[in-house]
């Protein structure tokens, strides 16, 4: 497991405060960037549980603010993570149409959850080693 996949498992499973999906994607990028933890969890903040609203999924936007953190910034950069996220999830990216289509109690929106931050975090480490980044 790498470095980042590590730290987003910890912060998914500290039981003494909750990260949203957003955070625990986006955090472990910016401390290896040298931003605090704090400051980067409140960039974060309000990306969890779809922009508060069932938007677009936390997971995808920590993903995509890490992407741009790291120097993938162009346009197609992030037409590629959305995709890749996507297409493992018969093209939904919406936290409310993954919720809706993927879990089936509210027991369940945690394992789902993690699960998508873990994906996240995967598709932006391979993204930056296909790219020769490293942070």
């Amino acid at each position: 497991m790498g470095e980042m996949l590590k730290r987003s498992h910890e912060m998914r499973e500290d039981k003494s405060r909750h990260y949203n999906c957003a955070q625990a994607v986006f955090t472990p990028f910016a401390e290896k960037k040298g931003l605090a933890a704090d400051q980067a969890n409140a960039i974060a903040e309000h990306f969890g549980s779809g922009m508060r609203t069932g938007g677009t999924c936390g997971a995808i936007t920590g993903g995509l603010m890490a992407l741009g953190l790291c120097g993938v910034g162009e346009p197609a950069d992030a037409v590629e993570f959305i995709r890749r996220m996507a297409g493992s999830h018969e093209g939904r990216t919406l936290c409310r149409d993954l919720l809706a289509a993927e879990v089936g109690s509210p027991q369940e929106k945690k394992p789902h959850c993690d699960g998508m931050v873990y994906e996240a975090v995967e598709a932006v480490e391979e993204m930056l080693a296909a790219r020769g980044i490293k942070i």
